[in-house]
């Protein structure tokens, strides 16, 4: 059974407890002396419906982990299932083409053995099914007439929903900061793996990057994962290039619109610029791929360049800075915008130029905001594949030349991840290895922004 299913019951349950509370706390009122409460009958409503949906909640996660294992077990335990393989592949594609078949996701089986387990599964399927939703309706029962006995005249209500409402943003905070860790955790038990076969220092110092998923991972060749090309191609192309292109034009259209610009052009202008953040980055790297690359191509070879690759790292560093200008402009708008205006008054009255006042007291007033979206572009640039998979190849290349074919860190990430590849293999255990690096240096980078934002906060308040 879908969590869904289950989830509406919960809903349906908890509507039918707030209901009864909420009539419960009115007939508390009518039978008072003086009409009064200790809480609103909607807290009572809110504190028994909170009480059937949480616990509730909360079981329907952990029977949507364990179910399909109950059911499986329930499964290979029938007569049926006694000549099945004792383990492998072959055996768990019979079980889910059976499992398929009874759930109708599918409408015959490919393997004959998986059509004797078709009835199983159903009987299993319909038999815990019934019990999630047997265990589901005791338990709103049960939390349900536990809250329910406890509304009294004088219950405090209110404060026992506040602090329950006040968890539940507490556990909703504490899903970033664990999924961050758990991230954190994954790379870097992988990268440990991925360095007791790879010395650090050829990973972290080595010129030449070309893993071969086919060698032996017992002694695989240190030398062949250098990462200094794809780190270099990382900064070439999304700190480099892309914001060579997103900081001056992010820049100038942020100052046009909040000191030149009317009133209705910024009331088309800024959403028009904004909507390049919402264009999808493969529509980016085709028009990177298919204009802007065969255009450099067409220029390099008029200026006398000799075999230009059509495939280039000045190619996807100009689109990437085009696609990251919103994030530079919107940041550098609001925070030049936001700057009192008394500043500029004041300075525009000691005889400065509208020019003057911009350069020496708005852009440094704002300077903190400005810092904080150069930097979001910039970790947003460093993070960019698809444009760099289509307009500037997938090659480690260690060169200054913008017109040559180079990667990123990004791009070799998906290159070993993708495929048929061994997780045991170094050759694999190197995408986690690259994504702890671009990790840490994501990391410093908000760091650093911090501390530039603290700083000149500090000086302009």
């Amino acid at each position: 059974m879908s969590p869904i299913i289950l989830l509406l019951l919960a809903l349906g349950l908890g509507l039918a407890g707030w209901l009864a509370a909420r009539a419960r706390a009115w007939a508390f009122r009518r039978e008072s002396p003086d009409g009064r409460l200790s809480s609103l009958p909607t807290y009572h409503a809110w504190y028994v419906a909170l009480w059937i949906v949480i616990p509730v909640a909360l079981f329907i996660v952990v029977w949507s982990a364990i179910a399909p294992g109950l059911v499986t077990q329930s499964v290979l335990a029938s007569p049926a299932a006694a000549d099945l393989p004792a383990f492998g592949f072959q055996r768990q594609t019979i079980l889910n083409e059976a499992r398929a078949v009874a759930t109708g996701a599918a409408r015959a089986v490919f393997n004959p053995q998986a059509q004797e387990l078709v009835e199983p599964y159903r009987d299993a399927l319909s038999r815990f099914n019934l019990i999630g939703i047997a265990v589901t309706v005791l338990i709103a029962f049960v939390g349900g007439t536990w809250a329910f006995l406890r509304l009294k005249p004088d219950f405090a209500a209110r404060n026992r929903v506040e602090r329950i409402v006040m968890a539940i943003l507490l556990a909703a905070s504490l899903v970033a900061i664990l999924t961050t860790i758990g991230i954190l955790a994954s790379l870097v038990f992988e990268t440990v793996r991925f360095f007791g076969m790879v010395s650090p220092i050829d990973f972290l110092f080595g010129t030449f990057w070309g893993p071969d998923p086919m060698s032996s991972a017992d002694n695989p060749d240190g030398s062949r994962y250098g990462a200094i090309p794809l780190f270099w191609g990382t900064i070439f192309i999304g700190a480099i290039i892309a914001m060579i292109v997103a900081i001056p034009l992010g820049m100038m259209s942020a100052i046009y619109l909040t000191q030149y610009a009317d009133p209705k052009v910024r009331a088309w202008v800024k959403p028009a610029l904004e909507i390049l953040a919402g264009v999808p980055t493969v529509v980016y790297g085709y028009f990177a791929a298919l204009t802007i690359a065969p255009a450099i191509r067409d220029l390099a070879l008029q200026a006398g360049v000799s075999n230009p690759s059509s495939e280039s790292a000045l190619a996807a560093g100009l689109v990437m800075g085009v696609m990251i200008i919103p994030f530079v402009s919107s940041m550098a708008d609001d925070s030049i915008a936001a700057v009192p205006g008394a500043m500029r008054d004041g300075s525009l009255a000691m005889g400065a130029t509208q020019s003057e006042t911009i350069k020496k007291v708005m852009i440094p007033a704002a300077l903190p905001g400005i810092v904080a979206g150069v930097m979001l572009a910039v970790s947003r640039a460093i993070g960019e594949t698809m444009i760099v998979v289509m307009a500037a190849s997938t090659a480690a290349n260690l060169s200054a030349n913008p017109l040559e074919a180079m990667t990123t860190v990004t791009v070799q990430i998906v290159a070993m991840l993708t495929g048929e590849g061994s997780f045991d293999h170094p050759a694999t255990l190197s995408a986690f290895a690259l994504g702890f690096v671009l990790f840490m240096v994501t990391l410093a980078l908000n760091f650093i922004a911090l501390r530039v934002v603290k700083r000149f906060r500090e000086a302009y308040e």
